[in-house]
């Protein structure tokens, strides 16, 4: 029956709660004759009173419709509602006792009768609504009473006026939260609906969205907040669009989990996040592709504390393998993520065992005995330096890192006998114009060319500790997954801007015109989950990152959340700044994420599969041997050279050498040279 109630349309449901009020007050008015008279045959069948019994409850019904009433939404009133029935029953008694004065071929009431009637008929509707509601929500007598009591001060609370974006389930459970306290003043809800204008929930009124200047002007409101889980990624940019001229700092609420469970509260209502900003809608995961080489797996992640490894950790646990190895450089940030997993494990009721490694991929002697003796059975390989301008100042640290230790890694993977390695690649590695993208799809090509190897011998002599043979059967798979940048990931544009905001400016951008693809943490790490699944050897996967953002259109909306104004020649009274500071060293104006333009279709619409050409393994390890000894010797122009030369690379540096090494080399040099003239 609630459902069925609940699917009327409104009008349908004024009449039903007409009619409910109408015969409440009818009973009301039968208690207070009977009281009066002491036996209801003294009323003679009500043929008598017949008029007062049709007109004083009608008035009162007419008066409660008048008085806006039943614009309200019953299974949320609250407290205030009170007063719109006191005020209804009352006029409609006074109507009834002036017609009384006026008609006098009425039947004549006692006058003890409208003085029970009016303290009665007020009670009988107040009480009424709550239960009606409470019931609907099907709720304990706990939810009623605290209905009635529990918001008793809200009406005279003083807190910053805002505006509610959405009247629904989610909008009732935000203004219930904000209500508990002092920090915010709910002044009105704002809904598209049109069916809900003019209705009132828990004592808001409900407007559309072109009210929103009257109601700003009005209620002096600064912020909005967005009570709208359920809208898809796209409607929400078109909503977060539309707010942005009018100067109101935007905030949101959680997700549909949250409201799903009612534990909305004050707390977790939140700046707007990007991916909200962006409207990308995230491309949605294949679950199939998700479990195949992690559940009831031994499962290896390096670089698991960074921004990628954490959250592959965070997935990986959820397809229950077997155990987790956690591999991390950072002391700090290995304790912070297996703290989390053993949380999320928890959570869970996963048998899943969690070990945390602390080690670098870079050394050889370490990550080697660790896919032995955990037994690993798939790797993601996510350790790396990824920061461009901090690569370019450390080359000899990148070299070893990122395209070392990808080596390192993939052989211990071979001799360990490991059937799945994936790794964590970059759009910066297409047409490399900074030496990190360099590193990176140098990473590329040296898996490209093991997975065509049948038995490789190790680049390092740690094979003799191992006691493994000169060469080794290689039966592991190879599958590399390429993406653009990572919302909200360290070092993100993101994060920086938010600060810069909070701090009064400026926002600083490299250049007007530089443009980025963007996609969310959790895609990025399910995106390589799902193409580890799906490769077979070699295999270079992309994702269709959709159109790419403007970074200074990015800044401006950013500032436009804030309920800020762009401080520039046109608007010199703004209140945050843009200042672009250049390129930084080795920065693309724009990335890419293919070498070739003619990908291949994957049983995922939104990945593809790069065909691009690659080394062998003989050609590889050549060319590694001149870059080491070019490091060794510091000879950082033929690090360079080396790498320019190779054609599969198609590295073009858009800077002079930066590498802190290297300048001061030539600083010593030159201070040398004035020294000896």
């Amino acid at each position: 029956m609630r459902s069925q109630l609940a699917s009327l349309s409104r009008p349908n449901k004024k009449l039903v709660l007409m009619g409910s009020d109408f015969t409440m007050l009818w009973l009301v008015l039968c208690f207070a004759y009977y009281a009066r008279l002491g036996h209801i045959e003294e009323m003679g069948v009500f043929s008598h009173n017949l008029a007062i019994f049709m007109l004083l409850p009608g008035l009162s019904v007419l008066a409660c419709w008048y008085f806006g009433l039943y614009r309200a939404v019953t299974r949320f009133t609250g407290i205030e509602i009170q007063g719109t029935i006191a005020r209804s029953i009352i006029a409609g008694l006074a109507i009834f006792i002036l017609i009384l004065f006026l008609v006098p071929q009425l039947p004549s009431v006692p006058r003890s009768i409208p003085a029970m009637y009016l303290p009665f008929g007020i009670f009988a509707l107040i009480i009424s609504r709550y239960l009606a509601g409470s019931w609907i929500h099907g709720c304990s007598f706990n939810f009623l009473a605290s209905r009635l009591l529990g918001r008793s001060a809200s009406g005279i609370k003083k807190g910053e006026p805002i505006l509610i974006y959405g009247a629904g389930t989610a909008g009732r459970q935000v203004n219930a939260a904000i209500s508990k306290n002092y920090k915010y003043n709910p002044v009105a809800y704002i809904d598209d609906d049109t069916r809900k204008y003019g209705t009132r929930i828990a004592s808001l009124e409900v407007f559309l969205p072109l009210s929103i200047p009257k109601l700003i002007e009005k209620h002096q409101v600064n912020k909005i907040l967005l009570a709208i889980p359920s809208v898809n990624a796209q409607r929400k940019k078109e909503i977060i669009a539309f707010l942005e001229p009018y100067q109101l700092h935007i905030i949101s609420m959680p997700g549909l989990d949250e409201v799903a469970d009612g534990k909305v509260s004050l707390k977790e209502i939140r700046e707007v996040s990007i991916e909200e900003i962006l409207g990308r809608t995230p491309v949605a995961a294949i679950p199939a592709l998700l479990a195949p080489h992690i559940k009831d797996k031994n499962v290896l992640v390096t670089g698991a504390g960074g921004s990628i490894g954490s959250e592959l950790c965070r997935q990986i646990i959820k397809q229950q393998p077997t155990s987790l190895v956690i591999f991390e450089n950072s002391e700090v940030n290995l304790y912070k993520i297996h703290s989390e997993l053993e949380t999320i494990s928890a959570s869970i009721s996963s048998s899943t065992i969690i070990y945390p490694v602390l080690g670098s991929v870079a050394r050889s002697a370490t990550i080697g005995p660790v896919m032995q003796k955990f037994g690993i059975h798939t790797v993601y390989h996510a350790a790396a330096y990824k920061h461009v301008p901090m690569v370019e100042y450390n080359t000899d640290a990148a070299f070893a890192n990122n395209i070392l230790g990808t080596i390192y890694t993939a052989e211990a993977a071979i001799i360990a006998g490991v059937e799945k390695f994936v790794l964590v690649s970059t759009d910066k590695a297409v047409r490399p114009t900074n030496f990190m993208g360099a590193t990176k799809r140098m990473a590329e090509l040296a898996l490209q060319a093991l997975s065509h190897e049948k038995a490789i011998q190790p680049l390092e002599s740690y094979q003799a500790n191992q006691r493994t043979q000169a060469h080794v059967i290689n039966r592991t798979q190879f599958t590399m997954v390429r993406f653009g940048n990572v919302l909200d990931s360290s070092g993100s544009v993101v994060p920086k801007f938010r600060q810069q905001i909070e701090d009064g400016g400026p926002i600083t951008v490299t250049h007007p015109d530089i443009i980025r693809y963007f996609m969310t943490i959790p895609e990025a790490a399910q995106l390589v989950i799902q193409a580890g699944s799906m490769g077979t050897n070699g295999d270079v996967f992309v994702l269709d990152m959709g159109e790419p953002v403007r970074i200074a259109d990015l800044a401006q909306r950013m500032i436009s959340l804030y309920g800020l104004e762009l401080r520039n020649e046109k608007n010199p009274n703004g209140d945050i700044e843009i200042c672009y500071t250049g390129l930084r060293p080795g920065e693309k104006l724009y990335e890419e994420l293919l070498i070739s333009d003619n990908p291949g279709t994957t049983q995922h619409e939104q990945i593809f599969k790069a065909n691009e050409t690659m080394l062998s393994w003989e050609q590889l390890k050549a060319l590694l041997a001149q870059i080491r000894s070019a490091f060794q010797q510091q000879d950082y122009q033929q690090v360079r050279d080396t790498l320019e030369g190779i054609e599969q690379l198609g590295y073009q540096p858009s800077d002079e050498i930066s590498d802190w090494y290297y300048e001061a080399e030539q600083t010593n040099e030159t201070i040398e040279e004035k020294a000896r003239a």
